[in-house]
């Protein structure tokens, strides 16, 4: 999905506080915004404090939303560049083209991660002109300065490793927990894990203490630590833990994100995720211009044109 913004500020990972190396409970409101046509999301990430979460530098928390005929999702095609598009699907279906040529179908419970690399652009579209619903998660990940230059790539995962305890569903979206390993192909060390429940549930899960976490109610009500969280809210969790306590009282769903403090220095703005403002100044006039990023073929969505990046201003806290 795009960061749709219409008037996107660069964002530096070093305008906010490092990690602070210890437990915390720090409650981040989510602000609107807005992908495709009439679809409000919920922006976990980047916000305030803090830009990042490890490598995950973006958290868009989309639904649950029900449409009506030709109303569906609608984000035409546009470039990203560093990063990597990672989308969790929990209810209804997205397709996913791409300039590499895939055309995929994401259906509830699979994960799309699409590695932009130097370049690459991608739609995403409802399947057809039905009434449907609409739940999803879609984050990014900064690919390291090693990596970020890799030749893109797209994979579907439509099997997850997954375990019941206490009640909950977890699903080792990346990385690895509860004993379980993610397929998906990441470049840094970092997690991802859905927790879902039907009725009540509680269950302790181990963290490494060195990774710094966030989590996200998706539906419902958690309680994290005693700290009840429901959605709309980030909660960041700070690094140095070894375990969290989760408990539901009725139906909820919980995404939980974490990985090592990421060391370099990103600057992200609109779609792109960068070292200086002088990449993010060619990469716009690149797509702008129909350069470098391919072409999607067969999405009925508009062609989105990147903003005029115009004199690079920093957002700072």
């Amino acid at each position: 999905m795009s960061a749709s913004e219409s008037s996107p500020t660069v964002s530096s990972s070093r305008d906010c506080a490092d990690c602070p190396g210890r437990p915390v409970l720090e409650r981040i409101e989510s602000r609107v915004a807005e992908i495709g046509e009439g679809f409000s999301i919920r922006r976990a990430l980047p916000n305030r404090q803090p830009r990042m979460v490890g490598a995950w530098c973006f958290l868009d928390h989309a639904g649950p939303v029900d449409y009506a005929r030709g109303k569906g999702l609608n984000v035409g095609s546009h470039p990203h560049i560093g990063l990597q598009t990672f989308t969790w699907m929990i209810e209804g279906e997205i397709l996913h083209r791409d300039s590499l040529g895939f055309e995929q179908v994401i259906r509830p419970g699979q994960v799309n991660l699409m590695t932009a690399g130097h370049g690459v652009s991608h739609a995403e579209d409802a399947v057809n002109d039905e009434p449907g619903r609409m739940h999803a998660a879609q984050l990014w990940i900064a690919l390291p300065d090693a990596e970020r230059h890799r030749a893109p790539s797209f994979h579907h995962y439509p099997e997850l490793p997954r375990r019941e305890d206490g009640g909950f569903r977890i699903t080792v979206l990346a990385g690895e927990a509860c004993g379980l390993q993610s397929p998906a192909q990441v470049f840094s060390p970092l997690v991802g894990i859905d927790f879902s429940a039907n009725a009540a549930a509680s269950t302790r899960i181990a963290l490494k203490p060195g990774f710094e976490h966030a989590a996200m109610t998706l539906r419902g009500s958690v309680v994290i630590d005693g700290e009840t969280l429901e959605p709309g809210t980030l909660l960041y969790l700070g690094s140095g833990r070894d375990s969290l306590n989760l408990r539901c009282d009725n139906a909820a769903q919980l995404l939980l994100v974490g990985g090592e403090p990421f060391s370099e220095e990103i600057l992200l703005w609109w779609n792109f995720v960068a070292r200086t403002p002088e990449e993010l100044q060619i990469a716009t006039a690149d797509w702008n211009a129909g350069q470098r990023f391919g072409e999607v073929k067969g999405s009925p969505s508009a062609r989105l044109l990147a903003p005029d990046i115009g004199a690079i201003k920093l957002r700072k806290s």
